[in-house]
């Protein structure tokens, strides 16, 4: 080896590294290698040495790369890298090589086989296809030398590249990043074997332009022997080559291994055999494989995020939300998808600015660490809201961008009742909010609409059902629902479930017996046995109690019935809760509408409506991506409320963040209203359900709810605050934060750090502020810090940041609160006693029948999700601060065993809301000429 070569060449000379190790990246594929004669190989004529036996190298590269990827797959068990070869023609003799090797190493292959006559449109085409695989982590080329191209080559994506083709491999070789490019193993594979042969090898690497300049060409003039890697040898001028130099060629049918000489008269047999090249190159790109895996691998792992973020130039007096959301320009969302780690393929986009992500990056992300899971819940809030939304997005917009930590949002899904109604919508507020925050308010991809139908259809099922049975005898029956098609008669695959389920082991519709037959025909449902109730995502609380069945088609089949708002609805509950595609049709199955006469549960899957029901909701358990006014991203899924329902967003949406942020990242997810509803029910119900378990929970509180806490006068939508909330009160701030304590308190049962994030509004004396801080640590509180996001961004919730990820690193001694094994009543008493602080429950004659129903049809061990009043810790919503020594009356118990929970209902809480006697949708219009909406907040 020439002492005259930089080091970092010489390095790149050692072809035995690369057996040892598996990191050696080869000779350049763009460049060329010089060989000179000497004392140790003589001439190069017919009496040179023969070259050294094959065998022992390939199979030291083989062993190599087997090795590695043992190594690899140690940590990764799922890991097994595959090879494309997209091959154009009829030359098979290198596919059991290939195979061979492959299967040696331990990595899979996979042959696309074109036509011979194949254009370069279909191999470009068939490339692009490969490229986007996510199973797929190298793709060769198996084609005619007429069919290579610039374009062709430079199709193939530079990561997937294990022949080094493409410009872009070639340029980082070139810039001296040999470690990220792949070299061409023909190439290789002939130095190797010529330098075994007994050739001192002299390797010419191009670490920059003028090194280009100044080195290579002028010891190109000097060389004996120069061999092309180059797919375009016909653009190296023929006066930097020596007319006595031999050239070899060694780009061209690359993957087969041929070699062909550039000089007039040079037999490639006397250096080198072509058999040799052929296996080697086969062996060393297998090598590459290994790499091209293991680079995936890395990129697979935690790594900070080149997250664009946006500017923020916030203004004083801050706007309105709609016109601070309009100042913003988003990124495209599919740039914001790329720049978080996902995959094209992985991305379905609507619009502009949001996106559903595909359920198969679990898969792929599966052996990633997840980041640390941060819950955001609150202080019993006015009816105002206190902005735990708000909260949530000032506090990532601070930890991406500006301590650029990885770091998601998880929100819900913002329900048109509240929107059209009282609070208006829920994007966030002032310079913490999502955008564009009218398509986060209103429809955003369809969701909610895709749960208002699928639970439609359920309801119309079960009323038509009940119908069919009470006007038809079983055979008629019988015969309907298995018809007789193109004089076929069979059962469909959910009948087939429910004749699994009633013990008969038939299969042809013609063998059951009338037993048999009315068994299956009728499932007999008790009417007042029925909870399954129609839903519309609008308050109006004249649906509250209706009468159904009253036309004269009908036949007397009326009865008294309701309508929920849709995020009531257990399908809403189910999509939170769902970790799968599988899952989610389990659980929709699963789904109890009523009993029948005999008190057994009647099901969705009884009613044969499940595949129908999952059809409907297959785009609407994709989480959706958007962005903070600061360009960091937001998942937006699920949306029941935490009064009625369970009260957060998805698990799914959790679980993608968890892996998109990296081991050291941050998803910030929020639960609905108190730490007493949405906090108990995230921690019983969401954590069991999905495994996860939190590091840390942020409780928002405000000035003006302390204030009410603290004997202030009440607080209504649409009517002026009074002055007791605009002008400094210490002595009602301290005496509210008796609830702030509570809530605190609650938290601690489960074992998680809190820190208090104090939402600060401009009506805020710095006393206030200082009280509420201090009395919160006094409590047990990790930190208490105050807020300003939302009149400067996360640069004014840098400080909650901090300290949120302090907290986050302190060791979870996280707990639940109950056993589930526990019967359905001290369940209830535990939560009431120890969350609300009530002296005991109080059950009504129907929710104690409700109850013994549910625990005889096996539905005991089920966690509890209350229903109850947002306003109070009681049943009662005036009643403010800590109430003490109530007795909470229970009126009625429903089961979601679909979504897995048993539903109490507290004193007289509604699952319809009603409108206000003036709804914001009187301040809701559309601008005609511009299509701008206006007037949400």
């Amino acid at each position: 080896m020439s002492a005259r070569l930089p080091a970092a060449v010489r390095q790149l000379c050692r072809p035995r590294a690369l057996c040892r190790y598996g990191s050696y990246p080869g000779p350049p594929r763009g460049g060329q290698w010089r060989l000179r004669a000497g004392q140790a190989f003589g001439s190069l004529g017919p009496n040179s040495p023969e070259p050294p036996a094959r065998d022992s190298i390939v199979r030291e590269v083989i062993q190599s790369s087997k090795e590695v990827l043992s190594l690899l797959q140690e940590k990764n068990p799922t890991f097994k890298p595959v090879l494309a070869i997209i091959q154009a023609g009829n030359d098979n003799l290198m596919q059991e090589i290939n195979q061979n090797l492959a299967e040696e190493a331990g990595l899979d292959i996979t042959h696309i086989c074109l036509p011979p006559d194949s254009g370069e449109d279909e191999i470009i085409h068939q490339i692009l296809k490969v490229n986007e695989d996510i199973r797929v982590h190298g793709l060769a080329l198996q084609i005619s030398e007429d069919s290579f191209s610039s374009k062709v080559l430079n199709a193939l994506k530079p990561e997937k590249d294990v022949d080094g083709v493409t410009d872009v491999n070639l340029g980082r070789l070139v810039r001296g990043h040999a470690h990220e490019c792949f070299v061409s193993p023909v190439a290789r594979a002939a130095v190797e074997l010529l330098e075994k042969s007994g050739m001192r090898l002299l390797l010419k690497c191009c670490f920059s332009l003028l090194l280009f300049i100044y080195y290579f060409l002028h010891r190109l003039q000097e060389a004996d022997v120069v061999i092309l890697g180059s797919p375009k040898p016909e653009e190296i001028p023929a006066t930097w080559i020596q007319q006595d130099t031999v050239v070899l060629n060694c780009f061209h049918d690359f993957l087969s291994g041929k070699l062909r000489g550039g000089s007039p008269g040079v037999h490639v047999n006397s250096l080198i055999s072509e058999d040799d090249v052929r296996l080697l190159a086969a062996a060393l790109r297998i090598q590459n494989m290994v790499s091209s895996g293991r680079r995936w691998l890395r990129e697979q792992q935690h790594r900070r995020w080149r997250l664009h973020c946006l500017q923020l130039q916030p203004l004083s007096p801050v706007p309105s939300d709609i016109e601070i959301s309009r100042g913003q320009t988003p990124k495209a969302v599919d740039v914001l998808a790329k720049e978080i780690g996902l995959l094209a393929d992985e991305i379905e986009i609507y619009g502009k600015s949001k996106a559903k992500v595909c359920l198969s990056l679990l898969e792929r992300l599966q052996d990633q660490k997840n980041g640390k899971y941060v819950l955001v819940a609150g202080i019993t809030p006015t009816p105002l809201g206190e902005g735990k939304s708000t909260v949530t997005v000032g506090l990532v917009q601070a930890l991406t961008a500006h301590l650029k930590v990885n770091s998601f949002a998880c929100l819900r899904q913002p329900s048109q009742g509240p929107t059209f109604g009282v609070k208006g919508g829920a994007a966030g507020g002032g310079y913490a909010q999502v955008i564009p925050m009218e398509e986060f308010n209103l429809h955003l991809t369809g969701d909610i609409h895709a749960i208002t139908a699928a639970n439609n259809l359920l309801a119309a099922a079960i009323d038509t059902r009940i119908f069919h049975e009470n006007t038809q005898t079983d055979k008629a029956l019988y015969n309907r629902l298995v018809p007789s098609v193109n004089g076929v008669r069979k059962f469909s695959e959910i009948q087939l479930s429910r004749l699994k389920k009633l013990g008969i082991d038939k299969t042809d519709p013609s063998a059951l017996t009338e037993e048999e037959v009315t068994r299956f025909a009728r499932l007999n449902i008790d009417p007042a046995t029925i909870t399954w109730q129609r839903v519309l995502d609008t308050n109006d609380r004249f649906l509250r109690k209706i009468t159904i069945g009253q036309g004269s088609a009908e036949k007397g089949c009326s009865r008294q019935a309701q309508f929920d708002i849709t995020v009531a609805s257990e399908i809403m509950a189910v999509l939170a809760l769902t970790d799968s595609l599988g899952d989610m049709k389990e659980r929709l199955g699963r789904m109890v509408v009523a009993s029948d006469k005999d008190g057994q549960p009647v099901t969705a899957e009884d009613l044969g409506v499940t595949g129908a029901l999952t059809v409907l909701m297959k785009d609407a358990i994709k989480p959706n991506l958007m962005q903070t006014l600061e360009g960091t991203p937001v998942f937006v899924h699920a949306g029941p409320f935490a009064n009625i329902a369970h009260g957060n967003s998805s698990v799914l949406a959790d679980k993608i963040a968890l892996k998109l942020v990296g081991e050291e990242g941050f998803v910030v997810t929020e639960a609905g209203f108190g730490a007493d509803i949405g906090m108990e029910k995230f921690f019983n119900i969401k954590c069991r359900a999905s495994g996860l378990v939190p590091n840390a929970v942020v409780l928002v509180a405000t000035v003006r709810a302390l204030k009410m806490h603290g004997g202030g006068p009440s607080v209504t939508a649409g009517v002026p605050l009074k002055k007791e909330y605009t002008e400094e009160n210490i002595q009602l701030v301290a005496d509210g934060c008796c609830n702030l304590q509570k809530q605190i308190q609650i938290a601690q049962l489960f074992g998680v750090p809190v820190v208090v994030a104090l939402n600060v509004f401009k009506t805020d004396t710095r006393a206030e502020i200082d009280l509420v801080c201090e009395l919160a640590k006094r409590a047990g509180a990790f930190d208490a810090v105050p807020c300003y996001h939302w009149s400067a961004g996360g640069r004014g919730s840098v400080d909650l940041a901090r300290a949120v990820r302090e907290a986050a690193n302190k060791r979870s001694r996280f707990q639940f609160l109950y056993d589930v094994q526990l019967p359905i009543v001290e369940k209830i008493r535990t939560i009431a006693q120890a969350v609300y602080g009530a002296k005991d429950i109080e059950l009504s004659a129907e929710a104690q029948s409700k109850i013994d129903r549910y625990t005889q049809q096996g539905f005991g061990n089920l966690p509890i999700c209350m229903a109850k009043t947002h306003l109070s810790l009681s049943h009662e919503p005036d009643k403010k601060g800590v109430p003490r020594d109530f007795i909470l009356p229970i009126s009625d118990v429903r089961a979601s065993i679909g979504a897995g929970f048993i539903y109490p209902l507290v004193g007289t809480m509604s699952t319809m809301p009603g409108l206000p006697t003036r709804p914001c949708f009187y301040d809701i219009d559309l601008d005609t000429e511009t299509e701008q909406v206006q007037g949400l907040f």
